[in-house]
């Protein structure tokens, strides 16, 4: 399996502003540490060995308390000098990834998905990407995804009240070259321009992982994830 991760922790955390101010998202409190240091140490339960951070906003806040503890994997970082988009930040990261396959995971969300499973689908389906869908019920959150009887993504729906659905977990798989292959801006969304017109040509699975799944980018998940991450 691929020891390499890019974590996606640029984003501005306006919606956590309430109760979480002056920090990036990802170094939002739980209980003794940053939400960052629980992703970690999950990314290296399941074998990551080397986590590429994407950073932009209060980049240096992360910088700062990753070199101040000891971490259980090789942290490298690359910084936005401007907000890239969530694609542009993932193209960024490349810079510092050391080899060709990789996993990205939004730095904001846990989401406790078996890799080495993952990427046994992966490589099963011969798939140029594939994402980590989370079964849900009664949501209007997130927008929802469909798949055909083989796993393949047909269509990704916008958010609407769902009684029961599958949503993308935030974490993928996929290759350096892949992404490299592809004609695109210096700024872009990974959603509009990767996923949608992937999903269009067939090109994209899904692994469904109904394990658990928490997004702290809103108050209420952010106290939710206190009471089941910090143990």
């Amino acid at each position: 399996m691929t020891g390499e991760c890019i974590v996606l922790a640029g984003g501005l955390g306006t919606r956590l502003r309430s109760v979480v101010a002056d920090k990036p998202k990802c170094m939002a409190p739980l209980g003794p540490h940053p939400f960052l240091y629980y992703l970690l140490q999950y990314l290296h339960k399941q074998g990551i060995q080397h986590a590429v951070l994407s950073l932009g906003y209060l980049s240096d806040q992360v910088i700062s308390w990753c070199n101040s503890i000891s971490l259980p994997l090789r942290v490298s970082f690359t910084v936005e000098q401007e907000p890239l988009g969530t694609g542009g930040g993932i193209i960024n990261a490349l810079q510092a990834v050391k080899g060709n396959e990789i996993f990205i995971v939004n730095g904001d969300t846990y989401f406790d998905v078996n890799l080495a499973a993952f990427n046994n689908f992966h490589q099963s389906h011969q798939s140029p990407l594939s994402l980590a869908l989370k079964p849900m019920q009664q949501f209007d959150r997130y927008g929802s995804i469909q798949l055909d009887e083989h796993q393949q993504i047909t269509h990704f729906h916008e958010k609407k009240f769902m009684e029961e659905g599958l949503i993308n977990g935030g974490i993928y798989r996929t290759s350096a070259g892949f992404l490299q292959s592809l004609p695109l801006p210096e700024k872009f969304s990974f959603e509009k321009e990767v996923l949608e017109p992937g999903a269009q040509a067939g090109k994209l699975y899904g692994y469904i992982s109904n394990t658990y799944f928490i997004d702290i980018g809103i108050p209420e998940d952010y106290e939710a994830a206190k009471k089941v991450l910090v143990s």
